[in-house]
């Protein structure tokens, strides 16, 4: 039984098999996620400013990382990750304060497990890369996979997966700019229509389309409100028939990295 388990849970698409722990994750309003939400809730403001000074130091506008920089400047970054580990949500928390502090979490701590193995081909090489608890959010210790299925995806939010990155080549490219309250909106909204328009990511024509395998993996985040391709169609420059049937380019685990 427990063997079953821990197989069911290596299944990332199979979110059930982790939780947000107790804390109060709000949902996104599906009325209002083009713009800034219109929130009254009293909010605690989260200082993302040293990760914002850290990703424009060693991210290019292209997404590639910078890991050696990151590497010697590994102090200033654990000294975030531990500033989020005290920040623990509350329900007063605005539903932008927590996707902006939930991204960051994600996103500063894969960098960490890339540099804390550094130097390393693909973010695969290092041993159970999602699945081992390696962070805290107060006293409760979070893997990535849990971060990602027990919390981000349960935001009823789908931009997120274009939001978070993987440290790999065929992932949403990461920002050379911290995620906030004030900017988490827009920033998704852009990094999802980039990355859609994206060739090297997604072969998109009328007719034929090579997408990629995100839209499968995550296919039920992407088709509450229709199918896949009319999520795609909201964002991408060419627009694809109904009835055009899904291809999926194969995943380049290669590490995102400045050459």
């Amino acid at each position: 039984m427990k063997k079953l388990l821990f197989l069911a849970c290596t299944a990332l698409i199979l979110n059930s098999c982790f939780s947000a722990k107790g804390l109060p994750v709000k949902t996104v309003d599906n009325t209002a996620k083009t713009t800034q939400a219109k929130n009254t809730t009293a909010t605690q403001t989260i200082d993302h400013s040293q990760f914002d000074a850290l990703l424009k130091k060693y991210v290019a506008k292209n997404g590639d990382v910078d890991y050696k920089g990151f590497k010697k400047d590994s102090d200033k970054l654990n000294s975030y990750v531990s500033y989020l580990e005290h920040q623990i949500p509350s329900k007063n928390w605005s539903v932008e304060t927590q996707l902006a502090y939930f991204i960051n979490v994600y996103n500063a701590n894969t960098i960490k497990l890339i540099i804390d193995n550094y130097p390393t081909e693909s973010i695969k090489d290092i041993n159970k890369p999602w699945l081992e608890n390696r962070f805290k959010i107060g006293e409760n210790e979070f893997s990535l996979a849990g971060l990602e299925n027990g919390i981000l995806r349960k935001m009823n939010e789908p931009r997120i997966h274009f939001a978070i990155n993987c440290a790999s080549a065929s992932c949403p490219k990461l920002l050379d700019v911290a995620y906030t309250e004030a900017n988490v909106m827009q920033l998704m909204e852009r990094a999802t229509k980039e990355f859609i328009n994206n060739n090297s990511k997604n072969e998109i024509a009328s007719d034929k389309i090579k997408i990629s395998e995100i839209f499968k993996w995550y296919k039920g985040d992407f088709t509450t409100n229709g199918s896949v391709i009319d999520y795609i169609n909201k964002y991408s420059d060419t627009k694809i028939n109904a009835n055009t049937n899904l291809d999926y380019l194969d995943y380049d685990w290669s590490l995102n990295e400045q050459n």
